[in-house]
């Protein structure tokens, strides 16, 4: 599909992964840099050929520690770069991503899941990469990580991705299944002049009083490109305003509050929740990805039995969005978290809701390659009508 022919305006069928590539496109993304890895190849090799078209430069590294870092250089001159991976190579790039947050570089990667550990289920679906997408580097630091659960979800929060990494100058990590990766669904793309691009804050202060990690109120910073005449260093350790490695205690503080406040004082910004069906609901599910499109199955199912249920779908997978999900299933008698793993979100929502209005939780985990049933969502609800 060429630069020219892309439809938008009707609805046209539109696989998850060719969907990441159109937004990153879309978005302003002019540099790719990956490595083949199932399930996620389809996202490089459209770019491989789409890019040119657009002006931008395709690269396919030696591997996956090549790749990461080939994005953190290329954003660092001035290019809007992605790479897409899947479990094991989402592992090797996680030194450079704790990079990429410590430097402060704008920059999106893409994971799609797979079963795991190790090689794994290469051509099958879970949800096991949750806790490491928030923990996977080392060292204190913030999170932005996104997770659609349908094909225009993904044009979209490819987009919204994009947007948030330049606009708090972080890496921003956009989770998939590989069940919404491959699935094709029919969508209709918005026109160009009505999405909503965010591009990076240029300086506007001559070269000399120029600071890359100046602080300010909100905690975001003008960012300047090599080759724009602004003099700065980057280093993956503790730095001061420009840069500089420091050992001085009150430089080391003020640098980690800015990179923890630039998300935490900016929830309202970042953080995106979907409640279905949740107005009246005395049970709630929380899902997320494709076992969110189940739980809507199962939900309208047991809406028609005269049963009150609802779901609870983060956009928004970290930051957790621990105020949302704390009112929504404040008023629930039991809560439902389904999930392709062994257990990685049920704990953040006991956490959240530490301080107890629930009779139960229930447990609904399957990590056999499988996607989770509406049958069995709804096996589960009328257990606890």
């Amino acid at each position: 599909m060429s630069k020219s022919k892309k439809p938008k305006g009707k609805p046209i069928l539109m696989q998850g992964n060719l969907a990441v590539a159109y937004g990153a496109l879309d978005a302003g993304m002019r540099f790719f840099g990956g490595y083949p890895i199932t399930p996620s190849t389809e996202i490089a090799e459209i770019l491989a050929k789409e890019l040119p078209k657009y002006g931008g430069k395709f690269i396919q590294m030696e591997d996956e520690l090549g790749s990461m870092a080939s994005i953190l250089g290329a954003s660092i001159a001035g290019m809007k770069s992605m790479t897409a991976t899947s479990g094991p190579g989402f592992s090797l790039m996680q030194e450079n991503i704790g990079f990429g947050m410590m430097a402060e570089i704008p920059c999106v990667v893409v994971n799609v899941q797979r079963g795991g550990p190790s090689t794994g289920l290469p051509t099958s679906p879970a949800q096991g990469d949750i806790m490491q997408a928030r923990w996977g580097t080392h060292g204190d630091h913030p999170v932005i990580a996104l997770y659609p659960d349908s094909v225009l979800g993904c044009y979209e929060l490819t987009i919204r991705a994009f947007n948030l990494a330049e606009k708090y100058r972080t890496p921003v990590i956009l989770l998939l299944d590989e069940v919404i990766a491959h699935m094709r669904e029919y969508v209709v793309l918005p026109p160009k002049e009505k999405l909503k691009i965010i591009d990076r804050i240029k300086p506007t202060v001559p070269p000399e009083w120029y600071k890359h990690y100046k602080d300010n109120p909100k905690y975001i910073s003008p960012l300047a490109s090599f080759g724009e005449g602004y003099r700065f260093h980057i280093t993956g350790l503790a730095h001061d305003e420009n840069g500089f490695p420091t050992q001085v205690p009150d430089e080391i503080q003020a640098m980690m509050d800015r990179l923890l406040k630039k998300v935490t004082d900016n929830l309202d910004d970042i953080i995106q929740i979907e409640a279905f069906e949740m107005d009246d609901a005395e049970i709630a599910i929380f899902a997320a990805g494709v076992v969110a499109r189940s739980a809507k199955e199962a939900i309208i199912k047991a809406r028609k039995l005269g049963i009150k249920v609802g779901l609870v779908r983060p956009l928004t997978i970290w930051p957790f969005p621990d105020i949302d999900v704390e009112m929504m299933l404040e008023n629930t008698k039991a809560t439902i978290i389904a999930e392709m793993n062994q257990g990685q979100l049920i704990n953040e929502i006991k956490r959240v809701t530490k301080y107890g209005y629930h009779s139960k939780f229930i447990k609904l985990q399957k990590y056999n390659g499988l996607i989770i049933t509406p049958d069995e969502i709804l096996e589960k609800i009328m257990a606890v009508k």
